[in-house]
């Protein structure tokens, strides 16, 4: 009874197992090249891309599809031809965004909806009121709140319009925050739809390890319809940038045993064919490995020999396998600077935005709002510059009158001590004037000396000089009193 227990247990847990296994397996995989595009020769040579058709002002070329240029009001789009056959899938999607400015607009947007869009549409360059799935990888910030680049989800149902104003964010399903403009390598994102079950997986561009993904959201219970099309558009306004699509890889997803049977599967008589000239194939090879062995017999020591491995391969083998636990330790140090550094751009690129960029003035509703600039970094240096002139000027004009202020201290000091030195305020020239007259009376003693005629008429009389100098001396009187009115009036100035 114990061992019949037992046994009882020991099925049950087989049972759960086997159950578990089965839950956790993963779905078969089939690549869908009829709807996926990748390099080289992505385009023909009339520029038509095979199984898809593209329009409005998306360009293909051999290596990418560039879906709207980096010029304003661009808008364009590439769709599948034809509808899907399976209903679970999966979406890798590498593409690059870049452009000369500091923000971006406005933006990519991944479609998988029941009908094909426009391509000039208001969403992205493609039709609003879709019915499925749209996921945005938004770069320009309408509603101003410094949350984007921003990627997000919405499933609509064709009954509701795109809320340009609030950017979707009343619409969303889900999203995340990343940066995906102006990266030194392609940004990947992979988008798979499995069991009702919607999943983004982003890679940031920063390395180039194709496998660097982190998870963007997940969503459950997400309906969508059946046989829909898959969609690429993208669209510039204001600002542009270049939106360039390099693969568009489409893996249909299939549950365990569920995957269907090809039409054309090979009958029973081609197989049993094909299985006896592949052992006719075998054998013949088996003939001609011994007919070699017997004429070469020093070859199987050889072959034997590699089923060992020597001393240097073991070292070698060890050391190999440390450095690739180092480098992936320091991957994943690499992908956490990564993103702190996308962080810390994110905060400077707003920062130079409140600088730089200019204010945002909300337009009507359905329109984007306008950038009206403001005083930019080189007009603001031209200002700084000119007052740093200016204060070099005041300085300077401070400095002359200070010299200024101290030669007229200098100069009313002087004067206080002996004014009779001083250079005369005046503009005739007193000591010229007395040098004139110390040579006229000069001239006058000469005459008085010179022995000659006493009834002479011209001769200098005693009467005559004596007058003659008194005039002179009140001419230096008057002279004197009207040098210290001026005198007094110029200290009453200073």
């Amino acid at each position: 009874m114990k061992m019949a227990a037992e046994v009882r247990w020991l099925f049950v847990f087989l049972v759960s197992c086997g159950v578990s296994l089965c839950r956790g397996e993963a779905p078969h995989r089939k690549f869908e090249y009829k709807y996926s595009f990748k390099p080289p020769y992505l385009a023909q040579k009339d520029g038509s891309v095979p199984f898809w058709e593209y329009g409005g002002n998306a360009i293909a070329s051999a290596e990418n599809v560039r879906v709207a240029p980096s010029l304003r009001s661009q808008k364009g789009a590439i769709w599948v031809k034809q509808p899907t056959i399976f209903d679970w899938w999966e979406v890798e999607l590498v593409f690059r965004i870049s452009g000369r400015g500091r923000i971006g607009a406005d933006g990519l947007a991944f479609w998988y909806t029941s009908d094909k869009g426009f391509y000039n549409g208001s969403v992205f360059g493609s039709s609003d009121l879709w019915t499925g799935l749209g996921i945005f990888f938004d770069s320009f910030d309408n509603d101003n709140k410094h949350n984007n680049p921003y990627i997000m989800a919405i499933v609509n149902d064709g009954t509701k319009a795109f809320d340009h104003i609030n950017d979707g964010s009343t619409q969303q399903l889900s999203g995340c925050l990343r940066d995906f403009r102006n990266k030194p390598f392609a940004t990947r994102a992979r988008i798979e739809y499995y069991m009702n079950s919607l999943t983004l997986l982003f890679h940031n561009g920063m390395t180039n390890n194709d496998q660097d993904y982190d998870i963007c959201f997940r969503a459950d219970n997400i309906i969508l319809p059946k046989n829909g099309y898959f969609g690429i558009s993208a669209a510039t306004g204001g600002l542009a940038d270049d939106h360039d699509i390099l693969y568009f890889l489409t893996t249909s997803l299939h549950p365990p045993g569920q995957l269907p049977v090809d039409g054309n599967k090979v009958s029973i008589e081609e197989q049993a064919k094909l299985q006896q000239e592949y052992l006719d194939y075998q054998k013949k090879l088996d003939e001609q490995k011994e007919e070699y062995q017997k004429e070469h017999p020093e070859s199987q020591k050889m072959e034997y020999d590699e089923y060992f491995e020597t001393e240097n391969q073991r070292e070698l083998r060890q050391i190999f396998h440390g450095q690739s636990q180092m480098f992936e330790v320091l991957r994943d140090l690499h992908r956490k600077l990564d993103e702190i550094v996308g962080r810390q751009e994110r905060v400077l690129g707003l920062v130079s935005q409140i600088g730089q960029g200019g204010v945002q003035v909300q337009g009507q509703p359905g329109q984007q709002p306008v950038l009206i600039d403001t005083i930019r970094r080189q007009e603001v240096e031209a200002v700084l510059n000119n007052q740093n002139i200016i204060l070099n000027t005041a300085r300077e004009i401070k400095s002359f009158m200070g010299e200024v202020h101290s030669k007229t201290e200098s100069i009313l000091n002087n004067q206080a001590h002996a004014p009779t030195a001083q250079v005369q305020p005046m503009g005739y020239d007193y000591q010229s004037f007395m040098t004139e007259m110390r040579d006229g009376l000069n001239t006058l003693k000469k005459d008085v000396k010179t022995p000659g005629s006493t009834d002479c008429p011209n001769c200098l009389t005693t009467t005559v000089f004596l007058l003659f100098i008194g005039v002179q001396m009140i001419i230096l009187l008057v002279y004197s009193l009207y040098r210290d009115n001026k005198e007094a009036q110029m200290k009453k100035l200073y």
